[in-house]
């Protein structure tokens, strides 16, 4: 059975690790990560349109999307994939533009558990405590939460996200 998503914020320290388990075998899991079309449907929390003008999910490739909701306010977000092993490992840069100047490293790992599910594994390290502190206050537990229930909804056949954004 997938688990909701555990986050963990060590006190006075800049980074923070994450877990969640999904009732899919690690390669759809990742797939998800990897396939624009798929990550466009979940990533992030509802309510919001996401277009993904690049995902290219490979050893130093890049990603930007934006995503909107009803109140046409646009939050854009680029990086660079530095390690992609698929099914595996991803590390790569994260950047939201409305926090200029914090670029935060991260890594996710996925692993196979037995009955076809997955673990999938993190950390985000930032800056400094500060820029972690941002990025928590402005609603990233919920927003990855509801992101990754998304995406356990996606893989089972259910309804994810509203339609595509146009271009």
């Amino acid at each position: 059975m997938s688990t909701g998503l555990k986050l963990d914020n060590p006190a006075g320290l800049p980074y923070t690790d994450y877990e969640r388990e999904f009732d899919f075998p690690a390669a759809a899991v990742f797939r998800a990560h990897a396939d624009a079309e798929l990550y466009r449907q979940w990533i992030g929390p509802r309510g919001l349109t996401t277009r993904v003008e690049e995902l290219d999910c490979r050893s130093g490739g890049s990603f930007r999307f934006v995503q909107h909701g009803d109140d046409g306010v646009e939050h854009a977000f680029r990086g660079v994939f530095h390690t992609v092993r698929a099914d595996e490992f991803i590390l790569m840069t994260f950047e939201y533009a409305g926090f200029p100047d914090v670029v935060t490293l991260e890594f996710t790992r996925f692993e196979d558990l037995p009955g076809g599910r997955c673990r999938l594994t993190g950390r985000s390290v930032y800056p400094d405590l500060e820029a972690r502190e941002r990025y928590v206050a402005g609603g990233m537990e919920s927003g990855m939460s509801e992101g990754y229930e998304r995406l356990e909804e996606l893989l089972a056949g259910g309804p994810a996200q509203r339609p595509a954004a146009d271009g």
